[in-house]
């Protein structure tokens, strides 16, 4: 057990939310019960967490995909209010940390990722202060097509992949969700592959001309380990009860 404003320092500094100039508000977007017990984590805030984090009889629900985004209709109607709605009548706290858990090197999605497929990390790279994307190698070099079958192993999804050339791989670049958009980066560092969430039109024929294999894994499925991955820590240094709770998203 412990006060919320006491949880809510201790992720706002592990994640040093500070150094990110992010697309939403990080920390705490709604505030609910002044203590916490019962913590359920999940990708999105979508209504479905909410109704399973109140039927748990959550005190805090922590998301990487909260609300209050950056241009969006600032009213509280329709979809928004009934989300809300849900939350202050539970006395249920919203915490949505975004581009922090992406770039943590622990509990970050990327790491989290990497840690799962079996990559090693080199370091850091993409656009913006701090750099949220990983790259690195295999332990052993693979087929594209063996590391296609692995990604679906992990992630239980299959990934659309876009070929590069014979080539094995050996070093690959990656960077969860919508960050199809760093696969020129991932070219300029010169690895065999890149993979991400989201793909677009262009990606496909950038990594066509520019030899690169790339991957597209699903932004919700690339983005399911670092939430996970935070809120068992928090249950371990906190004595906290905590659930995960993947809302299926095919995306």
């Amino acid at each position: 057990m412990i006060n919320l404003a006491e949880l809510v320092a201790y992720l706002d500094d592990l994640l040093e939310v500070d150094r990110f100039s992010d697309y939403c508000p990080n920390g705490i977007q709604v505030e609910g019960k002044p203590v916490v017990q019962r913590v359920v984590s999940g990708v999105t805030a979508s209504q479905a967490l909410l109704d399973a984090a109140a039927a748990r009889q959550a005190d805090v629900v922590l998301v990487h995909h909260g609300y209050f985004w950056r241009g969006e209709d600032a009213r509280i109607v329709g979809m928004k209010r009934q989300r809300i709605q849900t939350l202050l009548q539970g006395g249920i706290s919203l915490l949505a940390y975004h581009l922090p858990l992406d770039a943590h090197p622990v509990y970050g999605n990327n790491a989290q990722l990497g840690e799962r497929l079996g990559f090693v990390t080199d370091g850091q790279f993409g656009q913006g202060v701090p750099a949220i994307g990983l790259y690195g190698h295999l332990p052993m070099a693979m087929s594209a097509e063996a590391l296609s079958e692995r990604i679906e192993q992990v992630l239980q999804r299959k990934p659309l992949h876009i070929n590069g050339g014979t080539r094995a791989i050996n070093s690959i670049a990656w960077c969860s969700g919508a960050a199809q958009g760093y696969i020129e980066q991932a070219v300029e560092l010169g690895v065999d592959a890149y993979l991400s969430g989201e793909i677009s039109e262009q990606t496909v024929h950038i990594a066509r001309e520019a030899g690169i294999h790339y991957f597209a894994a699903g932004h919700h499925a690339t983005e399911r380990y670092g939430v996970q991955a935070l809120g068992a820590h928090l249950a371990t240094q906190f004595v906290l009860e905590h659930d995960f709770i993947d809302i299926a998203n095919p995306v």
